[in-house]
């Protein structure tokens, strides 16, 4: 990546833009001071090759300049964060720790948790510091080494909760075949299918990022490194870019959620069949709270990527960001593990061999 500037006998002026309703004037004069450069609002209409170099950082947008508000920022991000790794931790030796734990439902779920513990870790423990050290600059490198790592946990996270889904339709649809169908084989190869897929998704946003020539903006409108923000800060190949985005939002998420609810309506439709009103209710109240998960994640997801180009609220959108980045792996122990028994039992057993 590299970003377009001039020189002059007085100095360096770099070309980006701020968008119009950004009230972030303040922090664009600080970032002017700490980079030694001034930010214009355009980006150039000719770019000449011999007068790129390279971006030698990016500056995160945060959730407030409020000293007070930050430090309660500081304090709910760093519990959620806590409340998030330790409960998908107690899942995975919950699973682990059994034998009879040891079936598809129960190591799908502890690839998810172990997921979403990455996932989570990309993100929240720079937000964390940033608002502690009111410092919100991150490298070249760093940037790309997040947007990465964001990338490939994300599409884990889609990929193994579209496994899932499989999984429990094979369990409601096909009882009889279970054992055959979802055998250890197959289990494995889906999640290494999952990381594959991911890996190749981080390969393509890497690729098209990098040949991005000159920015427009030193400023990303969101607490971390977002892909699609990224690309957005692009002056050039803007239109091949936005199709990127919609090529890969069908690819890696339309896909994904379009199979979980076919599975999912594929067990509503065998559930209806059941006679018993009491086993309706228990297979009505699983799906029930696994799906408002899932349309969260995805909902959202989804609208931030590509309703990026589009979107005049920064803020509207690093919330929304906040929604499937933190929010959803906080519940996910909450969802997959308080309704089940035996990972509660097992949670239970744990934390007294622990006390």
């Amino acid at each position: 990546m590299r970003f377009m500037q001039t020189v002059s006998g007085q100095g360096v002026v770099a070309i980006a833009c701020i968008p119009g309703n950004w009230d972030m004037k303040q922090e664009k004069s600080e970032f002017e001071n700490s980079v030694g450069y001034k930010v214009s609002s355009r980006c150039p209409r000719k770019i000449e090759t011999q007068n790129l170099t390279p971006v030698p950082e990016f500056h995160l947008m945060g959730f407030s300049d409020d000293p007070e508000l930050e430090s309660v920022l500081f304090g709910l991000l760093l519990s959620m964060y806590l409340v998030t790794v330790f409960g998908n931790l107690f899942i995975i030796l919950a699973v682990w720790s059994n034998s009879h734990r040891h079936t598809p439902m129960y190591f799908f779920l502890s690839n998810l948790s172990f997921t979403d513990i990455c996932f989570i870790s990309t993100m929240v423990p720079k937000v964390i510091i940033d608002v502690q050290t009111h410092n919100r600059v991150i490298s070249y490198v760093g940037c790309l080494t997040q947007m990465s790592l964001f990338i490939m946990f994300a599409c884990m996270d889609s990929m193994i909760l579209t496994v899932m889904a499989y999984d429990w339709f094979v369990a409601t649809c096909h009882l009889l075949n279970y054992p055959v169908i979802m055998n250890s084989r197959l289990c494995v190869f889906l999640v290494l299918l999952s990381f594959v897929v991911s890996f190749l998704e981080v390969q393509l946003h890497i690729l098209v990022a990098m040949q991005i020539t000159n920015f427009k903006n030193v400023e990303i409108a969101n607490f971390f490194c977002d892909p699609s923000q990224v690309l957005d800060l692009s002056c050039t190949n803007t239109f091949v870019n936005n199709i990127f985005k919609y090529f890969i939002a069908t690819v890696y998420g339309f896909f994904p959620i379009s199979g979980i609810f076919f599975s999912y309506y594929k067990i509503v439709y065998s559930i209806l069949r059941i006679p018993s009103s009491g086993r309706k209710y228990k297979a009505f109240s699983t799906c029930g709270s696994h799906l408002p998960v899932v349309c969260l994640y995805f909902g959202t997801g989804l609208g931030v990527y590509v309703g990026s180009a589009v979107s005049h609220s920064p803020r509207n959108s690093a919330m929304a960001s906040a929604m499937y980045t933190v929010v959803t792996p906080l519940l996910n122990p909450f969802i997959y593990s308080l309704r089940n028994r035996d990972i509660t039992s097992a949670l239970w057993r744990i934390c007294n061999r622990i006390i």
